[in-house]
């Protein structure tokens, strides 16, 4: 069985991870989207949080599993999964320099891990979660956001949210 870890901190999941995720899930038997928990990071929202719009964001599939994991290296989980293969997206020259070491870092550490990088479609691979809470606020500020995230993201990010409560993620990168 073919098995991809697929890891990050998707705070919040955007319309480019769920692309990651399809192509993952078409080309895997088995595919593992993990959030890594980095104590050194403040994220927006919780791992639970995080997990939930995962899950509410993509279709079910029976080899799509949603999970996450804590301090360990992203190679040590893959390894304790079974999987054989890590699932990396890059969006960008600096994506790319930042993934090139890694790559070879992994492969220092568990050499029988092959890295497998994709590359999103244009109108969607400058977008990151990072810059998703970076648009929020100004006057219209909605109507961007809303193409870049998946609707239980967007209901999430939206003053009048399913929990009722407003979140100001620019303060929170």
């Amino acid at each position: 069985m073919r098995t991809a870890v697929y890891a990050g901190s998707f705070d919040p999941p955007t319309n480019g991870h769920l692309w990651m995720i399809e192509q993952g899930v078409a080309m895997f038997d088995r595919l593992i989207v993990a959030i890594g928990d980095n104590p050194a990071k403040r994220y927006s929202f919780t791992v639970e949080e995080r997990l939930e719009l995962l899950r509410a964001s993509t279709a079910s599939s029976e080899n799509l599993e949603i999970t996450h994991f804590d301090n360990r290296y992203l190679v040590d989980y893959a390894r304790k999964t079974g999987a054989k293969y890590v699932l990396r997206g890059i969006r960008s020259p600096h994506d790319y320099e930042y993934e090139r070491v890694m790559r070879h870092i992994n492969a220092d550490m568990a050499p029988e891990i092959t890295t497998v990088f994709l590359m999103p479609p244009r109108d969607i691979a400058e977008v990151s979660s990072n810059m998703i809470k970076s648009l929020i606020g100004p006057k219209g500020w909605e109507d961007t956001v809303r193409r870049y995230v998946p609707d239980p993201v967007f209901r999430k990010l939206t003053p009048q949210n399913d929990d009722g409560h407003t979140r100001d993620l620019r303060i929170m990168q």
